[in-house]
């Protein structure tokens, strides 16, 4: 027990340490704030000594320090995290995007697991499953009943190691008995490369994991090489969270030559502070550039975007990035566990910070808030342009988002889009390539017939709207002296069904051609489809090739 608890007491010490020397709520002299520390450490071991000696019921240690320790991490950020040693997996994937499994994504509603992606050369790729298909059973366990956490936990494992499954084809009901032999997974940073509108460059980054920069390098390379004509690049950041910082300097040193200040870092530790220049000539300083970011492109993501935008090398076009412009580093503590700690701010070429939120201020509640726009500060880009801080990447061309229509969510979430692409799949051999395909009225019409007796029953935006207006003109007694007014307003706006799938019939089309395209051609096939309607890529090609717009994005 006692070595258990000084075991215990050494990561305590490592955190107070760490939440003492890190809040700056008080200025004290080294002298008083190593009393300070010393003083509380001994109340601390004091009272945990009591506690465990007297208190009535066994507690268990484990538990009970790791409820401390999250006590802590609540007063610092959300990316400020002890992980301990079991854990560790998540951290090597998230810095390398490499795993133990079998290489696919599964989705469970407690009733079936079905396969919804299957990495190109993964073990079930091998194997022959195909999205779509249903997992009745991992290592004789039905999947019946199991949560995703325990699903995905299962299909993770040790590079070599087996695990026997039960799938069922969709269409003919017949069940297969495999066994896969896991493999390291290598998620790829680079998803998509291609050429969109015949003569503009495509890259779509997922990640910045090891190696991202020779991975866009190698494909940028490639599409040069095979299209030597292209007027422009699109670099598609958007929904990536980020990553390495020193990858998202090579990334941006494709584009941007030597010696240029990419990214700059301070924090508490000042002989930690560090700028990051391009080391190597960029392959194509010169050919027009648009980066696409929206509200999910965070971190490394923001880094690249916003030294392409303070070095005036190319135009951001979409929406405004996350704003997450805080750096981390991992901390060894005792028994392989780790703390992943952050230890400085990141500063864009021109000086600004683009985090969004200060969590060094808290309200009364302990809730932060956003830097409102009237705190933000201007700064200046390489050619004069006016640029904020403290609130993401705005970008020079904003393009509005998406938005579905709330029949079309409801589709998806029932996973009627999905279920009807693998139907559409076992009925027709061949397709048209990805970027091509292209349902027809009589396929459409077959979509409507299949969503016959299927419940995907919602309430649209008004009506949500109209009844909290009528449930708080109940409240206040106004109700009753205007119910027939509410009644007949409520009649002409009850919604038709068949009518909503007609009005959004656009939307979901393309949401169909993307799933079946998946379905043939893999997470290629289906962002090559995507990519045929995407407003922000149609942005961006119209930018590229009209260089008198892209000189006024820039001036």
């Amino acid at each position: 027990m006692r070595a258990f608890f000084q075991r215990k007491r050494r990561i305590v010490v490592i955190l107070v340490l760490l939440i003492i020397g890190g809040t700056g709520i008080k200025a004290y002299s080294d002298k008083d704030k190593y009393f300070e520390i010393a003083k509380n450490l001994d109340i601390f071991a004091a009272f945990y000594r009591e506690l465990n000696t007297y208190y009535v019921d066994d507690l268990p240690p484990e538990k009970l320090m790791h409820k401390g320790i999250d006590a802590i991490l609540e007063e610092t950020d959300p990316y400020t995290d002890f992980i301990p040693e079991e854990n560790l997996d998540e951290l090597k994937f998230m810095a390398t995007g490499k795993y133990g499994g079998v290489g696919i994504s599964v989705i469970t509603d407690s009733v079936r697991t079905v396969v919804t992606d299957i990495y190109e050369g993964s073990p079930m790729d091998k194997a022959g499953v195909k999205t779509g298909d249903l997992i009745l059973s991992l290592d004789g366990k039905p999947t019946k009943d199991m949560s995703q956490d325990d699903i995905s936990h299962m299909l993770k494992g040790v590079p070599g190691t087996s695990l026997q499954m039960v799938t069922k084809n969709p269409s003919t009901g017949v069940e297969s008995s495999k066994t896969i032999t896991r493999e390291e997974i290598n998620v790829k940073p680079v998803s998509y490369a291609g050429i969109v509108g015949n003569d503009i460059g495509y890259i779509r980054m997922t990640q910045f994991t090891e190696n991202s920069g020779d991975a866009v390098s190698d494909a940028f390379s490639q599409l040069k090489k095979d299209h030597p004509g292209i007027k422009g690049m699109i670099l598609d950041l958007r929904g990536n969270p980020g990553g390495l910082l020193d990858e998202a300097v090579r990334v941006a040193n494709i584009f941007v030559d030597r010696n240029k200040v990419i990214v700059s870092t301070k924090g508490k530790v000042k002989n930690w502070d560090r700028d990051y220049k391009t080391e190597g000539n960029a392959i194509d300083a010169k050919i027009p550039l648009a980066v696409l970011t929206n509200r999910s492109s965070a971190s490394a993501s923001e880094i690249v975007a916003g030294a392409i935008q303070d070095l005036d090398r190319g135009v951001i076009i979409g929406q405004r990035s996350f704003g997450k412009g805080l750096v981390q580093t991992t901390r060894p503590l005792p028994y392989n566990a780790k703390l992943k700690v952050t230890t400085a701010k990141y500063y864009t070429p021109s000086g600004r910070c683009i985090q969004a939120i200060d969590y060094s201020r808290r309200n009364d509640d302990g809730e932060v808030e956003s830097v409102p726009d009237s705190l933000r500060k201007s700064f200046s880009t390489a050619d004069g342009r006016k640029v904020r801080d403290g609130g993401g990447i705005e970008p020079d061309d904003a393009v509005d988002p998406t938005l579905l229509s709330q029949v079309t969510v409801t589709l998806l979430r029932r996973q009627y889009i999905f279920d009807y692409a693998t139907q559409y799949y076992y009925s027709h051999p061949k397709v048209a390539v990805a970027g091509n395909f292209s349902l027809s009225e009589d396929d459409f019409a077959d979509f409507m017939h299949y969503l016959d007796g299927r419940n995907y029953s919602y309430k649209t935006h008004t009506e949500e709207a109209m009844e909290n207006l009528q449930a708080t003109a109940r409240k206040e007694k106004y109700y009753d002296a205007v119910s027939k007014e509410f009644e007949a307003l409520q009649a002409k706006m009850k919604h038709d069904k068949k009518q909503d799938l007609l009005k959004n019939k656009t939307e979901i089309k393309h949401l169909l051609e993307e799933e079946i395209s998946n379905r043939y051609y893999m997470q290629k096939g289906r962002i090559a489809q995507s990519l045929v309607t995407d407003n922000e890529v149609t942005e961006a090609v119209k930018v590229l090739r009209d260089p008198q717009r892209y000189q006024q994005l820039l001036h």
